[in-house]
């Protein structure tokens, strides 16, 4: 694989662990369906291009992103929880929605900030070192949060949330938490996104959703989850290696637009290996 080709990857790779993250909060600890991605990670994005073409610090940028992508997760939240719509169709109407909002916000479909400047260049080393220092300074402390009384009740809601509701616990705050968490991983990696490639254009969501879960998936095929340690690795470390199996089949010959039908494949080879295996598919 060529050095440009792999480098490309670990950058990417570590904007997808981000959005793996983001995935897990839902699908693991809350054990349910979240489609939000798809609409979350486009938002940021555009809120990120919004801000830099008026002149908004690259890194004031980020929290205006992660910002609004997190209220789009507490938006999917109480739509279930008030309206008792189904995860996954709110997540699906939101998402729709902010396919119009992404438009509005930027006012054409695609837009160009090479003159606008960032917080990631050319130097692909600096690049790197500023998407660990993001990433670490989301994982660590969540790694701290879920180790207190808070974040084992928060553990507990996928495991046995009627248990909690016996206790007085309200499962509620606990899902908006999560979601507003889950949407603001989205957001920073739509904000991310856009400075390392100086353009946003309003499709970029199409997809991501199942890029974060297979890269979820691959990572506890690799390490497992059965400690909150292997939980906490699999993002990253499934991430890294589907970006660098992407690249590999991109330098083997595959079609860029055959990735999307190798992309689909991966999920299904690991869902059959880990049923095969008597894994969680959840």
């Amino acid at each position: 694989m060529p050095v440009d080709l792999f480098l490309n990857g670990l950058q990417q790779g570590l904007i997808l662990a981000i959005i793996a993250y983001g995935i897990m909060i839902p699908f693991r600890f809350l054990d349910f369906a979240d489609l939000t991605a798809d609409g979350a990670y486009p938002l940021g994005g555009a809120v990120c291009a919004l801000c830099l073409s008026s002149g908004v610090s690259p890194i004031a940028a980020i929290p205006c992103s992660m910002l609004c992508s997190g209220l789009m997760g507490v938006c999917t939240a109480l739509i279930h929880l008030k309206f008792r719509v189904p995860f996954m169709l709110a997540g699906i109407i939101l998402s729709t929605m902010a396919y119009s909002v992404n438009l509005r916000i930027m006012g054409k479909p695609n837009l160009a900030l090479f003159d606008c400047g960032g917080l990631l260049d050319a130097h692909v080393a600096g690049n790197i070192l500023v998407m660990v220092a993001f990433l670490a300074g989301c994982v660590i402390p969540f790694s701290v949060f879920l180790r207190t009384d808070f974040g084992l009740r928060f553990r507990a809601i996928g495991l046995n949330p009627r248990l909690l509701q016996q206790q007085g616990v309200n499962i509620g705050k606990y899902t908006v938490f999560g979601l507003f968490a889950a949407g603001a991983l989205f957001g920073l990696a739509g904000s991310l996104m856009v400075q390392l490639q100086s353009y946003m254009d309003v499709g970029i969501g199409v997809g991501i959703l199942i890029h974060g879960l297979a890269s979820l998936m691959i990572g506890e095929a690799i390490v497992g989850n059965a400690t909150l340690n292997r939980q906490l690795a699999a993002p990253l470390l499934g991430a890294l290696v589907y970006q660098q199996v992407q690249g590999l089949a991109l330098s083997m010959g595959l079609a860029p637009s055959d990735l999307k039908f190798f992309t689909g494949g991966m999920v299904l080879l690991v869902l059959a290996l880990r049923k095969a295996e008597g894994g969680r598919l959840e």
